[in-house]
């Protein structure tokens, strides 16, 4: 499938927030972007509720993103381009 290139505008401070926690979750802000549209076309939805929640560990997700990274060493899997996974989870 071709790729396009996508242009997103958000404020500095924003992006700034985006991209840190993208990197703490292991991934790029452009996987995250497509993660987040595969979702809402999948549910016809924005795929969350949108509120405020004080309680979340950011050192928990990246210990369990960590987790799951080297797991996909331990199985081979880690370097599956974004086609592949999508094909294995889908069954494309």
């Amino acid at each position: 499938m071709e790729q396009v290139a996508f242009t997103v505008r958000m404020n500095n401070d924003l992006k700034g927030q985006f991209e840190e926690l993208c990197e703490n979750f292991g991934m790029s802000m452009s996987t995250a972007i497509n993660i987040f549209a595969r979702a809402v076309i999948k549910q016809k939805k924005i795929p969350f509720d949108i509120e405020y929640n004080s309680d979340v560990n950011l050192s928990r997700a990246k210990s369990i993103t960590d987790s799951i990274r080297k797991d996909a060493i331990k199985n081979g899997t880690a370097d599956m381009s974004l086609d592949e996974i999508n094909k294995e989870i889908y069954g494309r």
